[in-house]
């Protein structure tokens, strides 16, 4: 049977996507007029299915964000509270979540088995179109909103993890800023309202107002369904006619994401966001301004303004970013182009600048941009941004995320706004052929002006810093909150504390046997005891020990060369860290530094620095590790002499004496350092809690940590009085670690690739120093602290950590079952199900460490406490052999993700650098399908022993840090 033979779809189109190498089906299913896109893609194995519905907010109260996560909790087939944690724990799943969008919501999973995929996909059907929000109102309080007051004497108080999860949100600047310009540039359709709801509107939501929009949007007539993958689509299409969409009649749903029609002149908007009381207001301001650019529907507009933003502002030494930082308007300035909506936003932000500078920063893009328009665009500045997205197209390489899952989020940019344009942006290689006849003919010089100088349909957006915005925020709501329940009449105060127990007690009923066991889960046996090969080759090319990796890698070679820094000192290992950031972004004997940045991406994938440390597994005992500067590069087999010469050229032709450029550096480094400490607090704070007393993490902290931010902060305070003595230390630096006796290098291609690469290797040798680099381990000093880092936000990141090894327990593979246990039971339902966190998760690794740490979290003490019973409940631990089963079935879809080729030989190297052999990962494996609910019982004394070790970092709120002071050694900001 062929999908022209099912009578109820009808096929819209069908076409050759010779870009990715697939054929993609749009189909209408009849009767309910679903809309149904297919990709039939034959050499991919991790299939992609996704609902999505159109899902346009009328208001900021969230309700589409608070449906997303509400919908998930339990529907008429798999009536359990929360089948999504229970496919989390148990099934082979590469991806599953949900995300709300501006203008729509998207429910995609991802498996490379047959089995878990339509596992996955009946679980993500039912749960769309028939939730148990209807029966249960319990589940719109707990993931929405609610009251929470558990006696008539307490103060009432909201809860509910999108409420928490939107604070935390709406605390960050980069978050506000985002939706203001959203906002602000479309007042006339719902993108003027916030889709993942804004904290003072999200209580205004009703639980009617909910239940409505469920009825009215996550209906099939409003859904768009997409198949990915090698798999019988025909089955599937039987299937979801059979099991869901033939229940449904075709009905007309208004989800139309209106035009909105272009300013007569430019809007301005200014609004506050709060900073700590120790904050300075100087210098801390965000200006943007930002133009709306034309739709995401013009297939060469959405390509070309990539390219755009490339060549003018993204990359290292683009003119807007050059004008604005040699003019002091910022310290870093960024650029954006959203193109996942229906008109795409082209924005120039300036972070760490001063309101007063406004004026100055319009008339200053508008000017370096009129002189663009009028004597050209740098022409390899376009060649090099083309080539850029080019090279990421064909090589889609997404990390960690399936190819299916991205393509289809791209398609969704046109798919969404007409319904019959699904493949416009996957199907890009005419559109890259097209822009690369354009460039020198003044067609990017006509998109400036068109498009940015002479539209009016624009914003500029000032975002200034208010110190105790969120104290006296967090007083107002608790005031009104105070007058409210003061209005009450004690039958209604009675009445909260009704439902508020009515909550938790629903949140505390075990899961009924019969419900959790709909939810299908595959067995041991359906995984293999096989382990991913490791590819490592030991060879010697020109005196240099390469550790090749045979891979297939369609022409791509991946290059990385590694520098031993154990010989560095422990004072300078800071300015390892500086020293990295700065090469590749610094003038070079041979380039500016934006012309360095361009021939590189001209020719290659791009070339980039790290520093990297790795665990020898082999002698936990005495914490030894080894680290190292990395310069990774990647580039069709052809290309590789660039890349090599390129290499060189950033190792040790660098202008490191450059101060102007290095004061440059480091306010953009400071900056970015403290956008990561607000957006990702957890790994921030689990980080400096295990410096404690982890040498490999207190060189993590000191060169991309908090007590690296402090060097960067102390050394720009200081500029003028350290700037030579900064210049002369990173030289001297470079020229002991630079060095061939001192580096190796990890090659992954094919066979054929090995064409030639020794002599390359050569060249690059003698471009190098030739000192010595310095001998034997570096000692480093770790000191308990045990720290409160106070922000501005209004949720906290609360990290407990310790190693286990050093007090006795040892590592077994049943830790990585463990980390899923905690993560989706214990901590899930006590710290974000009772707790309204919005995330929460542990890990234990082989050196010993290990750690317990919450994400946007409302509490700081009560998360203490919830991880000080983690030891009894493991030691009370008992599940049924299924359960079992299934949590170790998450394990296993954690541990055997697909890679892309670069992953495979970048784990390869890993293993390699760590002394993990394949016999250890057999070990870990077999300890992992083996494990009983007695071994998980026996980790109990893991948990004791990283609990004994008292190493706690909160970083969060100054009023809970302040209330909780006692538990700390120290309090400051960054």
């Amino acid at each position: 049977m062929s999908i022209r033979d099912l009578k109820t779809y009808e096929i819209i189109k069908e076409e050759e996507l010779t870009g990715i190498q697939a054929k993609g089906y749009l189909l209408r299913h009849r009767k309910s007029r679903a809309r149904v896109l297919l990709i039939e893609k034959k050499d991919d194995n991790n299939k992609v299915f996704s609902i999505g519905f159109r899902t346009p907010p009328g208001d900021s109260t969230g309700v589409p964000h608070i449906l997303e996560h509400c919908v998930l909790c339990g529907s008429k087939n798999f009536p359990a509270k929360d089948p999504f944690v229970e496919l989390v724990k148990g099934s082979l799943n590469t991806f599953l979540n949900a995300m709300t969008y501006p203008d729509k919501t998207v429910y995609p999973v991802a498996s490379c088995n047959d089995k878990d995929f339509q596992n996955l996909m009946h679980v993500y059907m039912d749960a769309v179109l028939y939730p148990n929000i209807y029966e249960h109102e319990e589940i719109f309080w707990q993931e929405g909103w609610s009251y929470k007051l558990d006696s008539a004497d307490d103060k009432l108080a909201y809860n509910g993890v999108v409420y928490n999860e939107m604070k935390g949100a709406f605390s960050s600047p980069e978050g506000v800023l985002d939706r203001v310009i959203l906002n602000t540039l479309f007042p006339d359709t719902s993108y003027a309202n916030e889709s993942g709801g804004d904290p003072e509107a999200i209580p205004m939501l009703t639980y009617e107002q909910f239940l409505d929009f469920h009825r009215k949007y996550y209906h099939p007539s409003n859904s768009y369904i997409y198949l990915y993958g090698d798999m019988d689509m025909e089955e599937k299409l039987e299937w979801l006619d059979r099991e869901y969409l033939d229940a449904f009649d075709a009905r007309e749903t208004d989800s139309r994401i209106l035009y909105q029609e272009p300013f007569k002149e430019m809007e301005e908007k200014t609004i506050p966001y709060s900073i700590a009381s120790d904050e300075s207001e100087e210098d801390n301001t965000y200006l943007s301004y930002n133009k709306v650019i034309g739709t995401s529907l013009d297939k060469e507009l959405y390509l070309a303004f990539q390219i755009l933003d490339y060549a003018l502002l993204s990359a290292p030494g683009a003119p807007l970013k050059k004008a604005l930082t040699d003019a002091g308007i910022g310290k870093d300035i960024m650029g954006s182009y959203d193109n996942g909506i229906y008109q795409p936003i082209f924005s120039v932000i300036s972070k760490n600048a001063n309101e007063g500078q406004k004026q100055e920063f319009v008339e200053l893009i508008e000017g370096v941009l009129s002189d663009i328009v009028k004597n050209g665009i740098d022409r390899k500045a376009l060649e090099a941004g083309l080539n850029y997205h080019e090279f990421r197209y064909r090589e889609a390489d997404f990390g960690n995320y399936p190819k299916g899952l991205m393509y289809g989020l791209q398609m969704m940019d046109s798919w969404l706004y007409d319904e019959e344009q699904p493949f416009i942006h996957v199907e890009a290689l005419e559109t890259f052929e097209f822009l690369k006849s354009q460039v020198g003919s003044g067609y990017f010089e006509e998109l400036i002006r068109r498009y940015i100088l002479d539209n009016p349909h624009g914003a500029v957006v000032i975002v200034k810093p208010e110190k105790g915005r969120t104290a006296r925020m967090e007083a107002e709501l608790e005031a009104k909150l105070q007058e409210y329940k003061a209005g009450l009449s004690a039958d209604e105060v009675e009445e909260l504390v009704k439902k508020t127990a009515a909550l938790e007690e629903y949140q505390s009923e075990p899961e009924k046997e019969e419900d959790l066991e709909r939810i299908p889960v595959l067995e041991r046996a359906d995984i293999s005891r096989e382990i991913e090969p490791i590819v490592n080759e030991e060879l010697k090319l020109a005196g240099v020990p390469v550790i090749f990796h045979e891979i297939e890698t369609n022409g791509i070679g991946y290059v990385d060369v590694l520098f031993d820094i154990s010989g560095v000192d422990e004072e300078l290992l800071p300015y390892a860290g500086i020293l990295q950031s700065v090469l590749g972004i610094i003038d070079t004997e041979n380039y500016g530094y934006g012309e360095l940045f361009n021939e590189i991406n001209m020719h290659t994938g791009g070339i980039g620095t790290s520093l990297e440390l790795y665990n020898d597994v082999t002698n936990i005992r005495e914490k030894a590790f080894r680290a190292t500067f990395e310069i990774k590069g990647k580039a069709l087999y052809s290309k590789l002499p660039v890349v090599f010469s390129m290499m060189g050229e950033i190792l040790t032709a660098s202008k490191l004496s450059d101060t102007k450029r290095l004061k440059e550096i480091l306010a953009m480094v400071k900056s970015r350092l403290l956008m990561r400490f607000q957006s990702s607090g957890h790994t921030t704070a689990a980080l400096r809690a295990m410096s404690y007393a982890s040498p490999s993490a207190r060189l993590k902290d000191m060169t991309n940590g908090i007590a690296f931010y402090r060097t960067i902060a102390h050394i720009e305070e200081h500029f003028e009085e350290e700037k030579e003595q900064l210049a002369e230390t990173l030289q001297s630096l470079a020229e002991q670690l630079f060095c061939p006796d001192n580096m190796m290098i990890s090659y992954t291609a094919s066979k054929d690739g090995l064409e030639g690469i020794e002599a390359h290797i050569e060249g690059l040798k003698k471009s190098l120093y030739h000192g010595t680099s310095g001998e034997g381990a570096c000692i480093i000093h770790c000191e308990k602290k045990n720290e409160g880092f106070k922000t501005a936000s209004k949720v906290q990141y609360v990290a407990r950590t310790g190693n286990f090894i050093d007090r006795g327990a040892s590592y077994t593979g049943a830790l990585q079952i463990l980390k899923v246990i905690l993560s989706y039971d214990y901590l899930w339902q006590n710290v974000r199900v009772r707790g309204g966190a919005y995330g929460c998760m542990s890990n234990f690794n082989r050196i010993g460490e290990g750690y317990f740490v919450s994400y946007r979290d409302p509490h700081l003490k009560r998360t203490v406490e919830v991880y000080e019973g983690v030891v009894d409940y493991l030691k009370n631990f008992t599940v049924s052999e299924r359960d079992m089963t299934k949590y170790i079935i998450g394990t296993m879809s954690n541990l055997d993700q697909p890679m892309t080729p670069a992953a495979k030989g970048e784990r390869s190297m890993n293993l390699y650098m760590n002394k993990v052999t394949a016999g250890m990962l057999r070990e870990e494996r077999g300890q992992i399908l083996d494990a009983s609910k007695e071994d998980i019982r026996a980790l109990s004394r893991v948990a004791e022993a990283v609990l004994e070790a008292g190493q706690f970092c909160v970083i969060g709120s100054e009023e809970k840090i302040e209330e909780c002071r006692d538990m700390f050694e120290t309090v400051a900001g960054f």
